[in-house]
C-alpha cells in the first residue's frame, strides 16, 4: 500500500465551508477581478458562524490558492482546518493545477488537507480511467510521503447507455445506480494505490447505502479513513436528507458543502446595487451552522 495504516485517515468531527471553485465562480460573479471579493465575503460568514457557535475545532474552509490566498493563509493563521484544491478546473478529465510543482505549491499554502475532485465512472472511458488512476496514485504516494492528508472528491457521473437504464432520469440514476458505481469506483482506485484520507462523497439518500460506502473505504485495515458528505449545490431540503443518511454512521464524520450555503449571498454581491454586505455574511453564518445543526441532530444509527 505504501502507507502506514496507523498513519492513514482521519477521524475527528469536521464541518468544511467549500469554495474553491474557480470557473464556476467566475460565471457566478460576472466579473474575474470581483471574484477574490467573492471569497473574502463568503470567509466572513464562515468567521461569523464560529462567533455564533460553530464549533472552532471542526470548523474548516476549502479554499483554492488563486482566488482565495490570503483567505487561505488567514485560515491557516487562525487556526482552522484548511483544505486545497489540487485539480485543474472545471477539467472532466483529473489533471494537477500547477503541473510538475504540485508538491511545491502544497507546501507553500500548508493546508491540513490536500484535495482533488475527480469525475471517475468504473463504467467510462477506460483509458482516461487509467490516466487519471496514475496521477492520482502519484499524488497519494507523495502526500503520504510528506506526512499530509488526502482529500478525495469523488464524482460518478452518469454514462449515456447508464441513462438511458433509468428511462433518462437523473434523479433515479442517483438512487438506483450511483451508490453501486461509486462503491465500484472507490475499490477500484483504493486498489489501483489511490489512498485517501477522506472521501467527499456525492448525496447519498439512502442510509444502508452510506453504511456500505464508509465500511468500503475502512476495508482491510484503513480503519481510521472517513467520509464526508458533499452538497453539490442542491437545495437545503435535499442536503438535509443527504447529512441524516450519514450523520452518526461509524465513519462518516462531517461535510463539505459550498454553494447551498453562500450561493444567494454571492448572486447578491455579483448582482452590486443595494447589496447589503452585513446581510450577505449573516446569511451565509447561519445557512452553515444550520446544517451543523442538521447533522448534529440527525438520530444516532439503530
Amino acid at each position: 500500500m505504501g502507507i502506514g495504516l496507523d498513519e492513514l485517515g482521519y477521524h475527528e468531527k469536521l464541518y468544511i465551508l467549500a469554495f474553491d471553485h474557480r470557473g464556476s465562480f467566475e460565471k457566478m460573479v460576472g466579473d474575474v477581478d470581483r471574484v477574490p471579493g467573492a471569497k473574502t465575503l463568503i470567509w466572513e460568514g464562515f468567521q461569523r458562524a464560529v462567533e455564533l457557535g460553530a464549533p472552532k475545532a471542526s470548523a474548516g474552509v476549502l479554499v483554492d490558492g488563486q482566488y482565495g490566498p490570503t483567505v487561505a493563509r488567514e485560515a491557516k493563521a487562525g487556526g482552522y482546518k484548511l483544505a486545497m484544491p489540487v485539480e485543474k478546473s472545471g477539467q472532466n478529465e483529473f489533471d494537477f493545477e500547477y503541473g510538475e510543482q504540485f508538491g511545491e505549491k502544497i507546501e507553500e499554502f500548508d493546508p491540513d488537507f490536500s484535495k482533488v475532485l475527480v469525475r471517475y465512472n468504473p463504467e467510462g472511458d477506460k483509458a482516461m480511467n487509467e490516466r487519471q488512476l496514475g496521477k492520482l496514485r502519484r499524488l497519494s504516494e507523495w502526500l503520504h510521503e510528506h506526512h499530509r492528508k488526502y482529500l478525495f472528491e469523488l464524482l460518478v457521473p452518469a454514462e449515456p447507455e447508464q441513462l438511458e437504464k433509468v428511462g433518462g432520469d437523473a434523479d433515479r440514476y442517483d438512487t438506483e445506480l450511483r451508490p453501486e458505481l461509486m462503491m465500484e469506483a472507490i475499490l477500484q482506485l483504493q486498489n489501483g494505490g489511490v489512498e485517501a484520507d477522506i472521501w467527499k462523497i456525492e448525496g447519498i439518500d439512502d442510509r444502508e447505502a452510506c453504511r456500505e460506502i464508509a465500511q468500503l473505504v475502512r476495508r482491510e485495515g484503513r480503519e481510521r479513513v472517513s467520509c464526508v458528505v458533499l452538497g453539490r449545490g442542491a437545495s437545503d431540503a435535499k442536503v438535509d436528507e443527504w447529512l441524516r443518511a450519514g450523520a452518526g454512521l461509524d465513519g462518516y464524520v462531517g461535510f463539505a458543502i459550498g454553494r447551498s450555503i453562500f450561493g444567494e449571498s454571492v448572486k447578491a454581491y455579483a448582482g452590486g446595487d443595494g447589496f447589503d454586505r452585513d446581510a450577505a455574511v449573516d446569511k451565509i453564518a447561519r445557512n452553515y451552522l444550520r446544517f451543523i445543526e442538521v447533522y448534529e441532530g440527525a438520530p444516532a444509527p439503530a
